[in-house]
Formats: structure tokens, C-alpha cells, sequence
């Protein structure tokens, strides 16, 4: 079952690999939802992702500045969120972003449907919970609370390439220390994933370097990340943790933000 098919056209250019059967699920207009209700953004796994920009970006204007850098404009205008999900790969720029916001999928298999949590699906390195004929009808991400949120890609190019390491963090502060904390990294771990260990090392603490210097070493019990030709496992290992610092130098001082957050190259 394929929407826009740009991930799995790879595997037939490049990999020669020969596809029996393909049901595309292009104009199922029930799966090209864009809409938002009093907490939620709905967004259907059928929907372009070009499509999803102007709501995405009004809530999260990191999100939005994201999908800017997502592969090229033929792919965002062909290719979904829900495809970029299901393709499970442990690179693919949006989970860490959904998997921070706390988003949830909706599977589908006839007329059953179930919710659950974006980071319950990825299981092991391409594997998910999708049982058989289960497909991926739309994702639900929560309207911003009062945590703020935000957005890092580290790659070799502005566009048109594969993050070396994506970083997604929400994170409340309230009276000068930390009460939540949601971070999420792609490119560190076998499959998109929380950082469990760094985030308990900040909820309740001050808000302040002492505890961000703790949390970034925390990161160190979160992943233990691969080498490969777009980065070496101590430069993922560093620029994760810089990832950290940087969203709490940018959070800590709002009058001189850097314009563009997500633009990182290695």
C-alpha cells in the first residue's frame, strides 16, 4: 500500500527490487485531513506533505521550517508524513518532531481502528507494532501547551538531504526549573527514540547550566550511536548534546534568537 511511493520507488531504481502487487491510496480523500479541533492538529497519512506545511508552521514554526529542508519540493509535494512514518527509518526527519510533541497515530484495518503513542510504534531497526493489513490513517499531534518547542537538523546539505542527526525537544520551565520534558533524536539509535535518562535528569531541577551540562552527559546512557559515511558515532554523540545546549542558550535569551534554528550543516 503506497501514497506518494518516494521512499519505495528507491527500492526498485536503485535496488532492483520487483514489487508483485501496489495498491495506491493516492485519492482516498477521507486520508488527506488537514485540520485542527480545540487541542489537536489531524493530520491525514495521505496528505502531501507540502500540504501540511501552513498548519504545521502556524503551531510549530520549527516543524514548519523543517519541512523546508525535507528532501526537495517534488518529493514534499508527492511524498506524506504518514509514508515518512511507516518507512521507519531510523533518519526520517519528522518522528523525532512527532515523538517530542507527543503525536499519535491511528491505525486502521477494515472498519477497526486504534491509537496509539507515535513512539510506541517503532519497535527495532524497520520494525513496527503495524500488525497485518494495518495501515496508518492519520496522526494527531497536540496543540502547543506551555512548553516551548524546538527543531534541529544536522546535515552535509541545505536541501535535498538525509539528516546526519535531527534532534526535537519540548521542554516546560516553570518558576526556574524544568516540570516536562520530551526529547527525541533521530539518527542516534536503531530507530527514532526518546532520550529517557536525559530527560529525568532534568525535570525538577533548576533551570540552569549546571543541569544542562548533567543532562548532556546523560545523553551518553540514551544512545549509543553508529558510524557511517555522514558521521562518526563521537561526532553524532557531540552534536546531539549540542543540540541541548543550544536549545537552552536560544529559550534563555529571546531577543537574540538565531534566525534559522534548523539550518546545521556538518
Amino acid at each position: 500500500m503506497v501514497a506518494g511511493g518516494t521512499d519505495l520507488a528507491l527500492e526498485v531504481t536503485q535496488f532492483h527490487r520487483e514489487i508483485e502487487t501496489l495498491i495506491s491510496v493516492n485519492l482516498v480523500e477521507e486520508m488527506k485531513v488537514c485540520e485542527e479541533t480545540e487541542d489537536s492538529i489531524v493530520i491525514g497519512a495521505n496528505l502531501p506533505i507540502s500540504d501540511a506545511y501552513t498548519l504545521l508552521n502556524k503551531h510549530y514554526p520549527d516543524f514548519g521550517e523543517l519541512l523546508h529542508r525535507f528532501a526537495s519540493l517534488q518529493v514534499r509535494n508527492q511524498g506524506t508524513i504518514g509514508g515518512n512514518i511507516a518507512n521507519a527509518s531510523p533518519i526520517g526527519d519528522t518522528p523525532p518532531l512527532l515523538i517530542a510533541l507527543d503525536a499519535k497515530i491511528q491505525l486502521r484495518c477494515g472498519d477497526e481502528t486504534r491509537v496509539i503513542p507515535i513512539e510506541d510504534y517503532f519497535i527495532s531497526y524497520k520494525v513496527t507494532a503495524q500488525q497485518p493489513s494495518e495501515f496508518i490513517e492519520k496522526i494527531v499531534i497536540p496543540k502547543p501547551s506551555s512548553s516551548t518547542f524546538r527543531a534541529y537538523k544536522l546535515s552535509k546539505r541545505l536541501d535535498d538531504d538525509i539528516s546526519a542527526v535531527c534532534g526535537a525537544f519540548s521542554i516546560e520551565v516553570k518558576d526556574n526549573h524544568v516540570v516536562s520534558a520530551r526529547i527525541a533524536f533521530g539518527g542516534m539509535a536503531a530507530t527514532p527514540k526518546r532520550a529517557i535518562s536525559c530527560e529525568q535528569t532534568l525535570v525538577g531541577q533548576p533551570w540552569n547550566e549546571e543541569t544542562i551540562g548533567r543532562a548532556m552527559e546523560a545523553l551518553s546512557n540514551d544512545f549509543e550511536p553508529l558510524s557511517d559515511f555522514r558521521a562518526s558515532q563521537t561526532y553524532r554523540s557531540l552534536t546531539a548534546a549540542n543540540m541541548l545546549k543550544r536549545y537552552y542558550i536560544e529559550t534563555n535569551n529571546t531577543n537574540n534568537l538565531i534566525e534559522t534554528r534548523v539550518t546545521s550543516y556538518v
